[in-house]
């Protein structure tokens, strides 16, 4: 109500809005507000103080707002502005792309038309849809991405499908957790005898007799982990068959799986002859420690009777180690069979002591092979248990008996200062010649092991005329 008592507002007409204060109102309530001209010329730029990127637009006044739009937003803005000025009710706003003419900047906004005077002023407010199109940008980018994944998906499907019917082999994929088949080729449908929609979503363990449904998946997944190709022989149901499953474990979304293969033991007894089938067995269940080490000596694989030799539950626990770790003169040892064995391609009988955490040395026969991995190289340990004798003491030394006999003869005819030093000499050259035969007339690695610098050592073959011996120098 006014002081006069009269209604302020009046059938939805406003009262008299000063100019200055009319362009605030309109800079706040738009993006941008643009004053235009029946013809279209550009009156008048206002421009919302928090959207800096239509300032430009305010340099434009007195020319055609059709030099500040795009092509195919002329046709649109003179068709709309031509049913604005016929008079037709319910003129619909019109998008149009701003453009600054060299294409360098470009930005859509929607106006809205309307009257602002009687001289034929048209004001056009507008709203800035650069969020919008930044949205709806990224939901079509994102809706190419979701159909390039399911393409690729798919592909991989069709691949996997091709794959599980080519294979002659038997495989079940089975849910660690829920211990139900997931899929299953027609290989493994031929062997188990049962239809494919009767073995997916079903429990492994319903296959074969007497077999838990739990236990059997526990068991084949221990058996997986511990990456030694164990097998699991069960009894099929119903056709009476024996079958050895063979578990891989792997995990896919966050899912573990196990991928087994079932072979029948006909057609394993009838691959008995094959060396790779073989030489599995006889890492599995030999009696003779194996490791396989990588270049550095980091333990690769290592057998049952090797863990038992150590006393070590499990071979996770070896693995990554270095087997310089479990040897008696550490690194020393492993650098000498290493050596030797890159050289000539083996190396047999090496005397040294081996230990695990807990137990005692043990006095052990090793013996190295050089194997090629692909680019890279892999040593190949098979250890015997020397009975805890020491070799370095059982082979003879001619020399050195000879020197020892001198030494008795000295008894009577030389002081015991003499019989001492002469003593002291023998156990000396006695240890060098050792520490030369035990690390193959490795220099360096001998005198590594006897605690002396190089050149010491050959200070000391030079005293003992060791050096005149016709070997390969291996400095």
């Amino acid at each position: 109500m006014t002081s006069r008592g009269t209604k302020y507002w009046n059938s939805g007409a406003i009262p008299l809005i000063a100019p200055e204060i009319l362009g605030d109102i309109i800079a706040e309530v738009a993006d941008v507000g643009v004053v235009i001209s029946e013809t279209g010329s550009i009156l008048s730029v206002l421009v919302n103080p928090s959207n800096e990127a239509f300032r430009q637009l305010e340099s434009w006044e007195n020319k055609d707002i059709r030099t500040a739009l795009t092509i195919e937003s002329v046709s649109k803005f003179e068709s709309r502005l031509a049913e604005f000025l016929e008079g037709k009710p319910q003129v619909r706003p019109v998008e149009l792309n701003h453009t600054d003419g060299n294409n360098r900047w470009e930005s859509p906004v929607r106006y809205s038309f309307h009257r602002i005077g009687p001289d034929g002023a048209i004001l056009l407010l507008g709203r800035d849809l650069r969020p919008i199109a930044e949205m709806q940008q990224q939901l079509v980018e994102a809706q190419l991405s979701l159909e390039r994944d399911y393409e690729t998906q798919r592909e991989y499907d069709t691949r996997f499908r091709v794959l599980m019917e080519s294979t002659t082999e038997a495989v079940l994929f089975v849910s660690v957790v829920t211990g139900e088949i997931t899929e299953a080729n027609s290989a493994a449908v031929a062997l188990v005898d049962r239809p494919l929609e009767n073995l997916i979503g079903n429990q492994l363990s319903g296959c074969f007799e007497g077999r838990k449904r739990g236990d059997m998946v526990d068991a084949l997944a221990s058996q997986a982990i511990s990456d030694q190709n164990k097998k699991m022989t069960v009894d099929l149901r119903g056709n009476g068959g024996t079958v050895e499953v063979y578990p891989k474990l792997f995990r896919a979304a966050g899912e573990r799986i196990l991928l087994c293969r079932l072979v029948p033991e006909s057609q394993s007894t009838a691959r008995a002859d094959a060396l790779g089938h073989n030489l599995q067995a006889l890492y599995t269940d030999g009696p003779d420690p194996m490791v396989f080490t990588a270049d550095s000596g980091d333990v690769l694989s290592a057998n049952d009777a090797f863990l038992d030799m150590i006393d070590v539950a499990h071979d996770i626990n070896v693995r990554d180690r270095s087997i310089a770790d479990y040897l008696q003169r550490g690194s020393v040892d492993f650098k000498v069979m290493t050596e030797n064995a890159a050289r000539a391609g083996r190396m047999r009988n090496y005397a040294t002591k081996l230990a695990g955490a807990y137990g005692s040395p043990r006095a052990v026969e090793i013996s190295v092979t050089k194997l090629a991995a692909g680019p890279k190289t892999v040593f190949a340990f098979v250890i015997r248990d020397a009975n805890r004798a020491e070799v370095a003491q059982s082979r003879p030394h001619p020399t050195s008996d000879e020197s020892m006999r001198s030494v008795v003869e000295l008894v009577g005819s030389a002081t015991l200062k003499d019989i001492v030093a002469e003593t002291t000499n023998v156990v000396e050259k006695m240890c060098i010649e050792t520490a030369v035969e035990l690390t193959m007339n490795n220099r360096v690695a001998a005198a590594e092991m006897l605690g002396l610098s190089r050149q010491s050592l050959y200070v000391k073959l030079r005293k003992f005329d060791l050096l005149s011996r016709d070997v390969e120098d291996s400095k």
